[in-house]
């Protein structure tokens, strides 16, 4: 199918962009790489009468240390983030995260700041960046905005942008060392959108007691879920096969499924208990050094 007719505008500033966007208000969708966009325009799911094309917008383009944070602007390829020997050393986990997503050639052309924005809840980044309790940085009219993961996803393909404005700059924090981390994901086949995602993170203290952990889920909720009571398990322990195993189950009753031509809800709440233990052992066996 080809999408309906709209009219196409290109703006090679920030301002340029929230200046069309109030124009245009819900008239308008931001374009960049188009991966997640332009097939929804092609089956008319999405219609769209108006596209604003910001890939001249370079400023948007980087990725860069300040102090303790990773900060990557929203125009950024996967590809360049999934390559980035910074990332690679201070933020592995979104390298790995965005390496699964579909094939090179969609990595190369789609952007962090578009699969944040379309908010899948079946998208690999949205669960990793949840995880690694990143901030995402928005731009409009009435000035900037820094908003938490939890307060960024709302919904199913939903995020608390305004019509106005734009997604500008993600912040995420740097790993420290002897943090052990994981990203595991249930397909069909490589490359396809996943049944269940899992990303895991385990800030580990003296005498390899865990200080902190973080479990998110993905594909088994309208957004990504953070696994809070199974997290708590973790805090404060040595992590052990027991711990492991309870943590799973706990995370596996924070999942809320839906079935679907893909898979039942109860083959992925089960999927999710399996995934997170597997992915816990992957974290455990990293913060070791293995």
């Amino acid at each position: 199918m080809k999408p309906s007719a709209f009219e196409y505008f290109t703006a090679s500033t920030v301002a340029e962009a929230i200046s069309l966007l109030e124009r245009y208000e819900d008239e308008a969708k931001i374009i960049a790489g188009g991966q997640s966009l332009v097939p929804m325009m092609n089956f008319r799911v999405a219609q769209p009468e108006v596209l604003i094309d910001i890939n001249g917008i370079k400023e948007l383009d980087y990725i860069r240390q300040e102090d303790d944070e990773i900060v990557i602007g929203a125009l950024t390829r996967e590809r360049d983030v999934e390559l980035s020997p910074l990332v690679q050393e201070k933020c592995p986990i979104l390298a790995e995260a965005i390496s699964l997503i579909g094939h090179a050639s969609i990595r190369t052309r789609g952007t962090i700041g578009g699969s944040l924005v379309h908010a899948d809840p079946a998208a690999e980044i949205p669960v990793a960046i949840y995880g690694l309790d990143a901030k995402m940085k928005v731009v409009g009219p009435s000035g900037e905005r820094t908003l938490e993961p939890e307060e960024f996803f709302l919904s199913y393909l939903t995020t608390s942008l305004e019509p106005s404005e734009i997604l500008v700059e993600v912040r995420i924090p740097v790993l420290p060392q002897k943090t052990g981390w994981s990203f595991v994901e249930l397909t069909r086949r490589r490359g396809d959108f996943y049944i269940v995602a899992v990303a895991s993170i385990l800030f580990m203290g003296k005498g390899g007691v865990c200080k902190e952990a973080r479990i998110c889920l993905g594909g088994v909720g309208p957004t990504s879920i953070r696994a809070e009571e199974a997290e708590e398990i973790l805090a404060g322990q040595v992590i052990t096969d027991a711990l492991i195993e309870k943590a799973g189950q706990k995370a596996a009753e924070a999942a809320d499924p839906e079935s679907d031509y893909h898979a039942s809800a109860e083959y992925r709440r089960d999927m999710t208990r399996v995934f997170v233990q597997r992915g816990l052992a992957e974290a455990r066996n990293r913060a070791k050094g293995g």
